[in-house]
């Protein structure tokens, strides 16, 4: 799979989060798209040869502005799988989420959501 596809996703999904696009100069194809962040790190997308096979070695955690209801039904809308659902009856947990290539990521509870709560 394509890692400037990969890193578009991420764009996409995480664009509230970041609010930043792919690095200007990436092209479709490209083995190695960024996307620098506005201070600090840069999203670094590497072509490898194998699958990924086991967990991250980074976990990248979302609590979004809208409800972690609506985060969980846009990012799978964007393609994204749920690969575990410790969403909890009483409104606790997260959902884990993987992207195209199986990275994972959680969407925990936004701030209204832990406010409803008293959190």
């Amino acid at each position: 799979m394509s890692k400037t596809l990969t890193a578009t996703w991420w764009c996409l999904a995480w664009s509230r989060v970041t609010g930043r696009p792919l690095h200007p100069e990436a092209k479709p194809g490209d083995r190695e798209p960024q996307v620098p962040l506005a201070e600090g790190p840069v999203l670094y997308f590497n072509q490898v040869p194998e699958p990924k096979r086991t967990k991250n070695r980074i976990h990248l955690c979302s609590r979004p502005e809208t409800s972690r209801e609506q985060e969980v039904e846009r990012l799978l809308g964007l393609g994204a799988t749920l690969v575990a659902d410790r969403r909890n009856p009483d409104g606790s947990g997260w959902a884990v989420l993987a992207d195209l290539e199986g990275n994972e990521l959680c969407v925990l509870r936004s701030e209204s959501d832990r406010a409803v709560m008293n959190d």
